[in-house]
């Protein structure tokens, strides 16, 4: 794991593969090559920062310091700009309260990964991707804090495969899984719907087994249509996942394309009939723990995100302020 003292730095003339070498051997890197760090690209990257070593709590499983500095080596690795700093600190931060259950999305045998929701002023700053492909490849801010976020929960909380990492197989995710929430007209944006103000920056953390397509129903023109399908899946999930135990209801996430939203918008549904409509059949604890978010480009293709049954609860949080 990483402290502030423990950062290996390297000298810009170094040739490109004997850094690469070095830092495979340090287990620093997630399989893919890396950023060179050296002295300037960590100056940069914490430039303007006021408190670089203060702590912002301390990482399981091993318990490494959260520092801006130690967040600051990552985003160096992941080829991060130094504006994306406080929104992969705001993640990593945010995945420390207690509810998001870090210690066991770290170290369980089973998939599942952080997914980082970025919302307000900062997508837009960053130019993040919430429309075609947004879970995918293609746009830099968005593979970049992913994957700082993923290098960091390793590197500074220790969780390396077959060490603190047990997954038996992982996911594609735990490369990164970054993206910025959409807009429609149907929903206010989920940190809205949290108290937050609509073009404050802010960071939604979930701790999730994967991703899962849904389509709605033939003909797919009405409300019941779009949502049903999902609802199945969520019932589908907690079959296959719950190893045949009865556990609590809790949070279901999925992603609304703007196709889907236009539908259930032109019928005049609302957050709060969405809600009601779903939880009647579904596996949320409450109405209120179904959390549709506006995301994706063109097409019908809903998006489910199962959170970890091992036991987990969404964060939102502002970005921090560095």
């Amino acid at each position: 794991m990483i402290g502030s003292e423990d950062l290996p730095l390297f000298d810009e003339a170094k040739p490109w593969e004997e850094v690469q070498a070095a830092l495979l051997a340090l287990e620093l890197g997630d399989g893919l090559p890396l950023v060179p760090p050296t002295r300037a690209r960590i100056d940069r990257m914490l430039s303007g920062v006021k408190s670089p070593a203060g702590s912002h709590g301390q990482v399981p499983p091993l318990f490494g310091e959260l520092t801006a500095e130690a967040v600051a080596y990552n985003c160096v690795l992941a080829g991060c700009e130094p504006a994306e700093l406080p929104v992969v600190l705001t993640a990593v931060a945010a995945c420390l309260q207690p509810e998001f259950n870090l210690l066991g999305i770290q170290t369980t045998t089973g998939t599942p990964t952080v997914a980082v929701i970025v919302h307000g002023h900062a997508e837009y700053k960053l130019g993040m991707n919430s429309g075609v492909n947004c879970l995918g490849p293609g746009n830099r801010a968005n593979a970049c804090i992913g994957r700082a976020v993923r290098l960091a929960l390793a590197n500074i909380g220790g969780a390396k495969p077959g060490v603190g990492d047990m997954a038996t197989m992982g996911q594609p995710g735990k490369y990164g899984f970054a993206f910025a929430e959409g807009d429609h007209v149907l929903l206010q944006p989920l940190h809205v719907r949290r108290g937050l103000a609509p073009k404050q920056s802010a960071v939604t953390v979930l701790g999730v087994s994967g991703t899962m397509e849904v389509l709605p129903r033939e003909g797919r023109d009405t409300p019941e249509c779009v949502l049903e399908p999902v609802v199945a899946a969520m019932i589908g999930a907690k079959e296959a996942a719950g190893a045949g135990k009865v556990r609590p209801g809790g949070e279901q996430f999925f992603l609304l394309p703007p196709e889907m939203a236009d539908q259930l918008a032109k019928h005049r549904w609302t957050l709060e009939r969405i809600q009601d409509f779903m939880f009647r059949e579904t596996v949320a604890g409450t109405p209120q723990d179904i959390h549709p978010v506006i995301a994706g480009g063109a097409g019908v293709k809903m998006t489910y995100t199962p959170l970890w049954m091992g036991g987990t609860m969404s964060v939102t949080t502002p970005v921090i302020d560095l």
